[in-house]
């Protein structure tokens, strides 16, 4: 799966899971450009990504509530390798977990500017260059988008909305080469998972209960979503277009808890 002509863009690609795709886009000699907000935490990971190597990592600062801002990462990146192979749609947010009476009309309509409309943007601007080289996008999704997920309309809405959007787009862009595909991450360690976990009730509690939730006994790791995504992006998936890729642990297989449970 190395190939050190391939030229990728990870949206929210300085931490978290945008952080796991772009090392392992990197370790197979892709050049990635990544962008964020955090300019700093941005540019150390691009520097320590370069030197890591094989492949080459850029940062590139955008607020992708803003739709111009991820036009201009995208010209930025043909203008400095004169082509794209892969969009990594990441960027987000999972707001804290409150009753839908919590959240406001604006609440909603600012999360889904940052969930969803920034990955059409994405897809629209990128499209007319990843057609050129019969390329792919990889939509960020998440588990709870097809199963739901208590106090956490808003994000459900968001993340089902990607499921969606991925199928139409990997029909209509099936003419032109373009493979569209979605990865559905279940419980995946990152910064922003362990601020949600600081805030529950009873943090011990809340990641007891992370290790039980799916079959495989233990929440996933970004370099595991970050070979699901080189996968994806490689000509190893060249006849894949549409999906919806789980990786969860089996947390949707069965009922109740998981792993230490006695049989009935």
């Amino acid at each position: 799966m190395e190939d050190s002509d391939k030229v990728g863009i990870v949206t929210g690609g300085s931490k978290g899971i945008g952080e796991g795709c772009a090392r392992a886009l990197c370790a197979a000699k892709w050049k990635v450009v990544i962008c964020a907000r955090e300019i700093e935490t941005g540019k150390q990971l691009a520097a320590k990504l370069t030197a890591a190597g094989p492949g080459e990592c850029h940062f590139e600062a955008c607020d992708v509530r803003l739709p111009e801002q991820i036009r201009r990462v995208v010209e930025t990146t043909l203008e400095r390798y004169g082509r794209l192979d892969c969009l990594v749609n990441n960027a987000g947010w999972h707001p804290p977990s409150l009753p839908i009476d919590d959240f406001s009309i604006e609440d909603f309509k600012d999360l889904l500017q940052l969930n969803i409309v920034s990955y059409f943007a994405g897809c629209k601007f990128a499209l007319p260059h990843l057609r050129k080289t019969r390329g792919n996008i990889i939509n960020m999704g998440s588990l709870v988008g097809i199963m739901g997920q208590e106090y956490a309309t808003t994000y459900c809405a968001t993340k089902g909305a990607i499921s969606a959007f991925t199928k139409a787009l990997a029909i209509e862009e099936a003419q032109h080469g373009v493979r569209v595909n979605a990865i559905l991450p279940g419980c995946v360690i990152t910064p922003l998972g362990r601020s949600i976990l600081a805030q529950a009730r009873d943090p011990k509690a809340a990641e007891n209960h992370l290790q039980v939730i799916q079959w495989l006994g233990r929440p996933g790791t970004i370099d595991e979503v970050g070979q699901a995504c080189l996968f994806l992006a490689s000509e190893a998936a060249s006849f894949i277009t549409g999906i919806e890729l789980i990786l969860s642990g089996g947390a949707e297989l069965g009922y109740g808890k998981k792993v230490g449970a006695q049989p009935l």
